[in-house]
């Protein structure tokens, strides 16, 4: 059901595609491509020439192959001094823009002033056959080239054109008429590509202790501590206690690495000889491809590792043999998972070691169908424009779909799937501008996200849904669009996805040897990072401001909105209670007489037969979820403007949530935020106190700080002892709740003497500066 007040342009919508889920037809993508609307491509495979004749004056050719259908031309690209060239390339022509009844093939020679004709091939699109996978692929054939008067000419060209969909194989490699503006250099920045993240590991560095080390001053003892560094991660201990030349730490660091593994551990104790000054007294370094991997809490065996020296001499770097080591303990963990996401929105909780992976509990597919109402995000030639793409992140498995150039209604029709080993993950899109074509900033620009959350979705059930898309802006939430998928989750084994319900949300390790709150978010924050750099490193890269806004790196950064939202969210999941409290007083108050009639006989009842008590609890909360059945949610949840206080943001509130760290505004208005803010502070520093004091005038009861309070409480504690040791159990629960819910005639407007008595009761406060 939609909140009241939640603006109906940022709602979700249901709605019905035509996909091939449950459709009658003769077609096999009914069958692999199901959650998709089908598209239709004319696809031309250019694979190579031979015996190409010369055009130029010295009798060699640069050959190169155009592809002509209608208003539409895609081109190879030309080889120089070639006659027996080979570029092995697909043309992709969607259906629904085709508006030429002939595909025309025409071989060129590149030229400085005019590209001279070696030759060309036509086809008639009604004579061209169609294939369908599983289908093989269609041979490529050798055609033999004509002039313009359709007369044969020295050279061939080996080709393959067929109709076909998008689920064929040459879909994701091919060049499409959709991005005919696209030169084919900046093909591969536009394609679909599947991505894989790395496989991450703990490195976890136990420094147990320095033999013989050698400092540079002997006349003090040395301050050493072990300085140890995995690319741009760096992590020290702290300075030993024995400070002798055999100094003690036994401290852990922990590291992220990703294989391939290609920094080495390096270690150096270092002396501290100054305050800002370090004198290293050896280094070793250790490559990781040699490390020993753990994966249970079972100690391994350490090792001494030989410490190196160099020294400067005439300008040269000497390596010193000394005899100083260091003893470690060096191991990759295997039994913990890597957290690489925002612990809210985790899409995978499997350790890194593969064999301790369970089986898969179901299949999650997606299909990315389109988006309509996309809002400019550039210029071009003097108007507006978007080239949007979508990116997938589930697990392990990024996906990106391809680009659909020069479009405000882009339509991918792209379907993936990914093997589901946890319900209780989130499946998180992403839609974005490309940057990198023609007329582009060279930086891709945020769209919108969307998350989906495995364990709201039923099982075998088609969700098809337009998702609002929704991005933040210094001037406050915009609509940028919306975004049309389906998803279904499909169930391999109920058994074992009702057994994940009992089962500990992350591996054991992280509850047998916990990392600390402080180390899981460095190390999450090198592990983003880590990610980020690997994904960019891929053709076509994904880039880091894409997997960055994937990831929600920012989601840790403070915000007033944030923190209004979330505490507003307490306060919803309080109402339940504050509600039950409200109900209880209206008894108490005989607001309705007849309430409260039956509920003294609901609770004589279960005072005299107290075993009724649980069934009675249980079977009220039985009949609550069989109740709110009929008002399931029926979609999957989504980004929502009301619980996330975007309507009615302070633009000063925005404004602060986009500066920069550290920050970058004025002097004035730092100072304003942190008035504001010690201010806040204020408050929760009263509340905290009110806590503090209401606690220590309960530990005061006893404590014989007032010694009047305690004695009374003291003596009333004993007169309590001996009537409830005489008086059944149920007679006191009995004579108590009818006191409680005495009528309001007997009741006064003044406080009870319990909580008189407990208000007047010291506390610390006045002990406080």
């Amino acid at each position: 059901m939609q909140k009241p007040g939640q603006n109906i342009d940022f709602a979700l919508k249901e709605t019905s595609p035509k996909i091939g889920a449950g459709a009658v037809t003769g077609d096999k993508l009914s069958c692999t491509y199901d959650l998709v609307e089908q598209m239709h491509y004319l696809y031309v495979q250019v694979v190579k020439a031979k015996e190409l004749p010369g055009k130029d004056v010295t009798g060699s050719c640069d050959p190169y192959v155009e592809v002509r259908l209608g208003n539409y031309k895609g081109m190879t690209k030309h080889f120089e001094k070639k006659s027996n060239p080979e570029w092995r390339q697909v043309f992709a022509f969607s259906k629904e823009r085709i508006q030429a009844s002939i595909l025309e093939v025409v071989v060129k020679d590149k030229d400085v002033m005019l590209d001279d004709l070696i030759g060309r091939i036509m086809f008639d699109l009604n004579e061209i056959p169609k294939r369908v996978p599983p289908d093989s692929p269609l041979a490529p054939q050798w055609y033999r080239l004509e002039d313009r008067h359709g007369r044969k000419v020295k050279g061939e060209l080996m080709l393959a054109v067929w109709m076909g969909t998008q689920a064929d194989e040459a879909f994701g490699d091919a060049w499409h008429s959709d991005a005919a503006t696209v030169g084919p250099e900046g093909v591969a920045n536009i394609r679909s590509k599947v991505y894989l993240s790395p496989k991450l590991w703990y490195v976890r560095v136990n420094v147990i202790e320095a033999q013989d080390l050698i400092p540079y001053d002997k006349t003090k003892f040395p301050e050493v501590y072990v300085k140890a560094m995995i690319g741009n991660q760096t992590l020290r201990t702290r300075i030993s206690q024995t400070k002798t030349l055999n100094p003690m730490w036994n401290e852990d660091l922990m590291f992220v690495v990703a294989e391939p593994f290609e920094e080495p551990l390096i270690l150096a104790v270092e002396d501290r000889v100054a305050p800002n000054k370090d004198e290293t007294l050896g280094r070793c370094a250790v490559p990781l491809q040699h490390v020993q991997r753990r994966l249970d809490h079972r100690p391994l065996n350490s090792r001494w590792f030989n410490l190196e020296k160099h020294i400067m001499v005439d300008g040269e770097k000497k390596e010193i043999k000394f005899a100083s080591r260091i003893h470690l303990r060096i191991f990759l963990e295997g039994g913990y998972h890597v957290l690489d996401e925002s612990t809210h929105y985790s899409s995978d909780l499997r350790p890194t070691a593969k064999q301790l992976w369970k089986p898969s509990i179901g299949l999650l597919e997606v299909g990315i169908i389109s988006a309509h109402g996309l809002m400019p995000m550039k210029a071009k030639d003097g108007k507006g424009t978007t080239d949007a793409y979508c990116v997938a992140k589930y697990g392990q498995k990024w996906i990106r779909t391809r680009t659909i150039v020069d479009s405000f209604t882009p339509k991918w029709n792209e379907q993936y799937t990914w093997e589901v080993f946890d319900t209780c993950t989130v499946i998180t899109f992403g839609a974005f501008d490309n940057g990198h074509v023609p007329g582009g900033s060279g930086k891709d620009m945020r769209i919108g996200k969307v998350r989906i959350r495995l364990s709201t979705l039923e099982a075998d059930r088609i969700y098809t849904h337009s998702y609002p898309l929704l991005v933040f802006h210094p001037s406050g939430i915009k609509k940028t669009g919306e975004i049309q998928l389906a998803v279904r989750f499909t169930c391999l084994s109920v058994i074992n996805m009702l057994h994940m319900y009992s089962q500990p949300l992350l591996p054991k390790m992280h509850y047998i040897h916990p990392l600390s709150v402080l180390q899981l978010d460095s190390l999450r924050h090198q592990a983003m990072n880590i990610v980020s750099a690997r994904l960019n490193r891929a053709e076509p890269p994904l880039r880091k401001e894409i997997v960055e806004y994937m990831l929600d790196v920012d989601s840790h950064m403070w915000s007033m909105r944030r923190s209004k939202a979330n505490f507003f969210r307490i306060m919803n999941v309080l109402s339940g209670l504050i509600a039950v409290g409200k109900w209880f007083e209206q008894i108490c108050n005989w607001r309705n007489p007849i309430t409260t009639i039956l509920i003294h006989v609901l609770f004589i009842i279960l005072v005299l037969y107290p075993e009724l008590i649980l069934p009675t609890v249980f079977l009220y909360l039985f009949l609550i979820g069989i109740w709110n059945f009929r008002w399931r949610p029926r979609h999957p949840p989504h980004m929502d403007t009301r619980l996330s206080h975007a309507d009615a943001v302070h633009p000063d509130e925005l404004d602060e949530e986009f500066d920069t760290f550290p920050t970058s505004r004025s002097p004035e208005i730092v100072r304003m935020r942190y008035d504001r803010l010690r201010s806040i502070g204020g408050r929760v520093q009263t509340v905290v106190g009110d806590l503090a004091t209401q606690g220590e005038r309960f530990l005061s009861l006893l404590s014989w700080r007032d010694p009047r309070a305690t004695t009374l409480f003291v003596f009333f504690c004993l007169i309590a002892a001996i009537v409830l040791y005489v008086t059944p159990f149920q007679v006191v629960a009995l004579l108590s709740g009818i006191y409680v819910l005495r009528h309001p005639r007997f009741r006064y407007r003044l406080p009870s003497v319990p909580l008189n008595l407990f208000r007047r009761l010291p506390a610390r406060s006045d002990s406080l500066l």
